[in-house]
């Protein structure tokens, strides 16, 4: 039945050819049989049912126009009469309100007088209440379906323009989210390159002083000014990528490495929650942005799990961090009651967890858990695996 009527919705003109094509079949055959003249009538008032949702004011005014000819000189009511109820439906559905009413009163006074001029010997009373039931109803109960669906209308018609507007402004933030954000990270890594350029000058230096008096000193030196240079091109490289890129992935705030996740933990447990900090395998050296990422995803993390887990008293987090041969995993996870919150694609803050992440070549996943809380597990891979992707192969 849905599909029937939403194939009727796609073809209006169609559904109004075929209605008058029905209202002038039947009101021809009750028009032959008639003993005054009402075919005319009835063909007007069939054919402005055609039209009546490409012009429904002028459909309307040409049916009750026919429709007073037919009081006047035909000798009864026809089936083309429901033309009428049609035509008033669709003035009050497709109108203005006022006008809509104003052809409902027209309707109101056409049913009486068509009762009185078409039933001369019927006593008063018995017109007008035919009039009122048959007719009068009839057309009430057209203008109440019309202006209904009216106000559904304009009712489905706002909804669509306020999300289209929540749609614009939720991209104009992330644009402007996102041009923020590259200033930060713009900041953040050249305090990162400022570092290895300081020092790569330092040993340079010492490679000088010491050429002549102690060469494998100087080798040594050499040897970590090219190390140092590799890792500041890898986090010029990836800013370069980030800054051409057009995601709109933002908020991502500067932040220490790997040495003060202690700290932060500490400052979880000051703020009424439960956290643990667990650290399995051999802790290697990880690029300075890497470990940033690391440290923003456990800080976004926890910061969820105050917001959606419930009370801080009452949520518990686990912190894991697993060195192995391929990187660093960072797990994050929690007991709370809002795991569906955690994740809603309105907040920014996962969008920022995984643009971190992804600059260094690793991956974030996050979601609820079976039995209730919510994980966040990011991926990063080791210094050598990263120099690899960024320098093709290079050690």
């Amino acid at each position: 039945m849905s599909a029937v009527y939403v194939w009727l919705s796609r073809h209006p003109r169609l559904v109004d050819g075929l209605l008058a094509s029905l209202l002038t079949v039947l009101g021809a055959a009750t028009a032959i049989r008639d003993d005054r003249p009402a075919l005319p009538f009835v063909l007007v008032m069939s054919i402005a049912v055609a039209f009546r949702r490409q012009n429904p004011v002028a459909a309307f005014g040409i049916a009750v126009a026919a429709a007073a000819a037919q009081v006047a000189f035909a000798s009864g009511p026809n089936v083309a009469d429901l033309a009428i109820p049609v035509l008033v439906y669709t003035l009050a559905a497709y109108g203005p309100r006022w006008l809509s009413l104003a052809g409902l009163a027209v309707c109101l006074a056409g049913s009486l007088a068509g009762a009185l001029a078409w039933a001369p010997s019927t006593a008063l009373y018995q017109k007008v209440a035919a009039a009122l039931v048959i007719f009068c109803g009839t057309a009430l109960v057209a203008w109440v379906l019309g202006d209904s669906m009216r106000y559904r209308r304009a009712y489905y018609a706002a909804l669509e323009e306020r999300a289209a507007r929540l749609e614009r402004e939720a991209d104009a933030q992330a644009q402007i989210a996102t041009a923020a954000e590259r200033g930060r990270i713009t900041r953040e890594l050249h305090d990162v390159i400022a570092h290895h350029v300081s020092v790569m000058v330092v040993q340079a230096d010492g490679a000088g002083y010491a050429l002549d008096s102690n060469p494998e000193r100087a080798r040594q030196a050499l040897a970590a000014i090219s190390a140092t240079g590799r890792q500041a091109l890898t986090e010029m490289r990836r800013l370069l990528g980030l800054l051409r890129s057009g995601d709109a992935r933002t908020e991502l705030a500067p932040q220490p490495g790997l040495g003060q996740l202690r700290e932060l933990v500490e400052q979880a447990r000051a703020a009424g929650m439960s956290v643990s900090l667990t650290q399995e395998g051999e802790p290697h050296p990880l690029p300075e942005g890497a470990e940033l990422a690391a440290y923003r995803v456990v800080q976004e993390s926890l910061t969820n799990t105050r917001k959606h887990a419930g009370p801080a008293a009452a949520a518990t987090a686990s912190v894991t961090l697993r060195y192995d041969d391929d990187g660093l995993v960072v797990q994050v996870s929690d007991d709370g009651r809002g795991g569906a919150a955690a994740g809603d694609a309105t907040g920014h803050g996962l969008a920022g967890m995984r643009e971190r992440v992804e600059m260094y070549g690793g991956t974030l996943t996050a979601g609820p858990l079976p039995q209730g809380g919510y994980r966040v597990t990011a991926r990063i891979p080791a210094a050598p695996a990263i120099a690899r992707r960024q320098f093709g192969g290079a050690p």
